[in-house]
């Protein structure tokens, strides 16, 4: 493998009741374009006992991207937003000085029956000027993403720019998210369509690059200068994560993001304090890490 590039392994994580495999951030990266945190979860199934119950917790600096491949979430947050969260579908919560939210297996599959769920929950640092800017929601239906078809490759942009298309969700630097499928062995040219770093996620199958293979659960870390190409085996799922890097250093504790260490030291002693914003009649409360 070349210098420029970097293969990594998920890490399996515990949030709560429920096992991740945790791909971003990890010690010799910490983003890529401005991706700060890249969060697997399963596939695996749910059900009595086994439900999805993240309480609520706070964020500052970033965007949170749920992306679902199956099953269902419940999400709602301290801006009065309450969405079921469906696969395919994007859902993008901005934090900017302050947001509380909750995650959830929803109601009516809470009926003693099993349920898959499988997808991607993501961190997307905001720009220095954007950090302080009001929390927001929103939630773009899978069927109003930018779909096509190439070579018998099934491609989604989910987020971003790129292959001169552009995704409806608002973001707030450049970046790109894809989603793509292929039912027989194929050939994916990225150059000059996709610009800045580049994460390759295999959910599925394999993919080789520049002869470096990479297989379900690991993520290939480049340039997009650099990878020009891939080869994909027959029935392989992949995710495509990038950007601009951001100008500054970001600093991580827990759920918060920031260019600035002193702003985390104040988003700690607020919410140790209680004083963000709340999910309205939702009186959980994760306390901070010490």
């Amino acid at each position: 493998m070349t210098n420029n590039k970097m293969l990594v392994e998920e890490r399996s994580r515990d949030i709560g009741n429920f096992l991740v495999g945790r791909l971003l951030p990890f010690r010799r990266k910490r983003q890529v374009g401005p991706f700060t945190f890249i969060d697997h979860m399963g596939p695996s199934v749910i059900g009595p006992g086994n439900y999805i119950d993240v309480d609520q917790h706070p964020h500052i600096g970033l965007s949170t991207l749920t992306y679902l491949l199956e099953g269902e979430m419940e999400h709602k947050d301290s801006t009065g937003a309450e969405q079921l969260i469906t696969p395919g579908s994007v859902n993008f919560m901005t934090s900017g000085y302050g947001v509380a939210h909750t995650e959830r297996t929803p109601p009516h599959q809470r009926d003693g029956g099993s349920y898959p769920i499988h997808g991607y929950q993501v961190w997307v640092a905001l720009p220095k000027e954007k950090e302080e800017i009001a929390p927001s929601f929103v939630h773009i239906p899978k069927a109003d993403l930018p779909q096509w078809e190439d070579k018998g490759m099934k491609l989604t942009l989910v987020a971003g720019e790129g292959f001169g298309r552009k995704s409806p969700l608002p973001v707030y630097s450049p970046l790109f998210m894809l989603d793509i499928k292929t039912g027989k062995s194929n050939h994916l040219d990225i150059k000059g369509q996709l610009k800045g770093e580049i994460a390759i996620v295999v959910v599925k199958g394999e993919v080789i690059s520049d002869g470096q293979k990479v297989g379900q659960g690991q993520m290939l870390i480049a340039k997009t200068e650099d990878e020009c190409c891939l080869d994909l085996a027959a029935d392989t799922h992949l995710l495509l994560f990038g950007g601009q890097p951001l100008e500054e250093e970001r600093f991580l504790y827990w759920n918060f993001v920031s260019s600035s260490k002193d702003r985390i030291e104040q988003a700690k002693a607020d919410w140790r304090a209680k004083e963000f914003p709340a999910v309205p009649g939702d009186d959980t409360y994760i306390a901070l890490p010490e």
